[in-house]
């Protein structure tokens, strides 16, 4: 069976760097953690290995915003956590997630009307509050 649903990849940048990020060009990112929220109405869990491989070097493909962070080397994904759902909650969860963080402006929504799919955050904890579930059992997450 396949599951559908959204997800959060919860995400440490260890050092300042600056990502070209296709159209939106040059983005800072200061150290710490950002959550980005996605979704994936056809297949999590082969979506969410995706961009753990893409954070692990093993995928090199460039085809969403979020690809050019994972990309390098100071970013890394620490926590997964996942809502299984067949209606498309991404913006929602970004709506929730903009509750206790900064918008990085324009990354990952431009097929939608958010302000971002991507947050500056100061921990992760509350995405359990919020009904997601920590995904465990992936030999890439730590």
């Amino acid at each position: 069976m396949v599951t559908k649903g959204a997800y959060c990849l919860c995400i440490n940048v260890r050092e300042e760097i600056t990502v070209e990020v296709g159209a939106l060009g040059s983005i800072a990112f200061p150290p710490g953690g950002y959550v980005y929220v996605g979704s994936a109405l056809n297949s999590l869990e082969p979506r969410v290995e995706r961009h753990l491989l893409t954070s692990t070097g093993d995928h090199d493909v460039t085809h969403w915003h979020i690809d050019y962070l994972l990309r390098e080397p100071a970013a890394t994904i620490q926590k997964v956590y996942v809502m299984e759902t067949e209606e498309k909650l991404e913006c929602s969860i970004a709506g929730k997630v903009a509750e206790h963080g900064h918008p990085v402006k324009g990354f990952g929504c431009s097929d939608c009307r958010c302000v971002s799919h991507l947050y500056r955050v100061g921990e992760f904890g509350f995405l359990e509050k919020m009904g997601m579930r920590r995904l465990r059992g992936s030999p890439r997450l730590p």
